[in-house]
């Protein structure tokens, strides 16, 4: 029984989507603002976290931070309608998905499913028998390992989410060649779960973020526009 937090100040939907959850099989914990659910995580840690961003005491964008700085938590952001710019900046903070209120609470579950599914298939548990898969990768100055979800580039380790961390595996596996973002989209996300163009735009600006955090002059990631990206062996 997977555990999940669900963070947010609006009781109705604590209440709903928690049941929802429930009924599906999942141990749900709630909390009403950043700072009880950060103290609530320092004792016992979810294996996810659905976040609204505006909460009173710590808001959603403040409890990811602080999230970051020890855990690579998977988390979905709850956000309004109209706030474009906080998707964006969350996740350029390292948000796995985000989802616009009113939402569908069948599509949140699916995605959480999604999101759980890629976090066991990195530690190696979805794919037994798929040895290929669990095999550090190394390309050029670049070296991947699926079963401790570890990076390397110029032997200096970068800390990426679920999401980011297949994104780059799916690009390194054949430099050279082109993934489309359609392509990308099925290595993130289900089938069943759609996000747009702008989605997988922000994950990959992130990733050469982080990558560059390494090594400034990181290039290895390159963007050919409107087809898609291409990992270039350095």
């Amino acid at each position: 029984m997977s555990k999940i937090a669900l963070v947010d100040d609006d009781r109705n939907i604590l209440t709903s989507v928690s049941m929802t959850l429930e009924a599906e099989g999942f141990d749900v914990t709630t909390y009403n603002d950043g700072q009880a659910a950060l103290d609530g995580f320092n004792k016992e840690m979810p294996e996810l976290a659905v976040l609204d961003i505006k909460m009173p005491r710590m808001d959603g964008m403040d409890l990811l931070q602080r999230l970051r700085q020890k855990s690579q938590l998977p988390v979905i952001f709850l956000t309004s309608k109209d706030d474009e710019i906080d998707e964006v900046l969350g996740l350029r903070m390292g948000a796995d998905d985000y989802m616009k209120k009113p939402f569908s609470q069948r599509l949140l579950v699916e995605r959480i499913r999604a999101l759980l599914r890629r976090q066991d298939a990195i530690a190696g548990d979805a794919l037994p028998d798929a040895t290929e898969e669990k095999e550090v990768m190394v390309r050029g100055q670049l070296s991947m390992d699926p079963l401790r979800h570890a990076v390397t580039w110029k032997g200096k380790e970068v800390t990426l989410t679920v999401t980011e961390f297949l994104l780059l595996q799916a690009l390194a596996q054949r430099p050279g060649f082109v993934k489309s973002r359609d392509q990308l989209m099925d290595v993130a996300y289900d089938d069943q779960v759609y996000v747009d163009d702008r989605t997988i735009d922000s994950h990959i600006k992130r990733l050469r973020k982080k990558m560059r955090s390494a090594d400034d002059e990181f290039s290895a990631i390159e963007t050919l526009y409107g087809i898609g990206y291409r990992y270039n062996e350095e």
